[in-house]
């Protein structure tokens, strides 16, 4: 099972992918925080061709084979990351590294590009929406505080440049599924996506049992 959740920053991909895996028993992949490694691996002057970064089952980072997940949290790699991210070669190698951990592990996998350029394929594909103000507010009950309209400012900014990019830029797969947030509980989110999920799972059930 590949499950590909895409959507722009603070619209709840990472809270919703948890939510999914935990349900139907898959590895959760926040690719994000891939891009945060890679800038990491720059730092310490490892070039790009040499990098390996694995998702462990609880969600660890692996850089080369050490633990990295409590170092990809600082403001610097906020800012860092932001800009690799920008990298096609950068997102060439990435898009490598992804694929080969959902060839090995039944996943969701969540970003700004899975649908449409790293697992075409998947099983499910979910595009997240939400408008602006309901996603700064997000973000700032994640930060405990902020100010709300640069906060908003700051989302606005982050979607024209995910839209705009030349490689792979943020965009629904042409089979997505669109889930509004907007107004809607978690609770409700979560639930629209897995009948999606276990709808999918039946389909796969079925065809098996056919050639049987």
């Amino acid at each position: 099972m590949k499950i590909a959740i895409d959507g722009p920053a603070a619209s709840g991909k990472s809270t919703l992918g948890m939510a999914l895996a935990k349900l139907f028993d898959l590895r959760f992949v926040e690719t994000g925080k891939m891009y945060r490694a890679v800038a990491l691996a720059f730092d310490l002057g490892i070039d790009l061709p040499d990098i390996e970064i694995e998702v462990t089952r609880d969600e660890r980072f692996l850089l080369n084979g050490q633990d990295v997940t409590s170092q990809l949290h600082t403001s610097d790699l906020d800012q860092k990351s932001s800009q690799v991210a920008t990298r096609a070669d950068v997102r060439s190698r990435l898009v490598e590294l992804q694929r080969h951990i959902a060839e090995k592990h039944d996943v969701v996998m969540e970003g700004r590009d899975i649908g449409t350029v790293v697992l075409p394929s998947a099983d499910v594909k979910i595009f997240l929406k939400a408008n602006a103000r309901e996603r700064a507010l997000r973000r700032m009950k994640q930060r405990g505080s902020g100010n709300l309209e640069e906060i908003e400012r700051e989302l606005l900014v982050r979607d024209r440049r995910d839209s705009e990019r030349a490689v792979a830029p943020l965009k629904p797969a042409t089979d997505a599924t669109i889930i509004e947030t907007d107004r809607k509980s978690l609770k409700e989110v979560i639930s629209e996506a897995s009948i999606l999920v276990r709808d999918r799972l039946g389909h796969v059930a079925g065809a098996v049992e056919d050639r049987d």
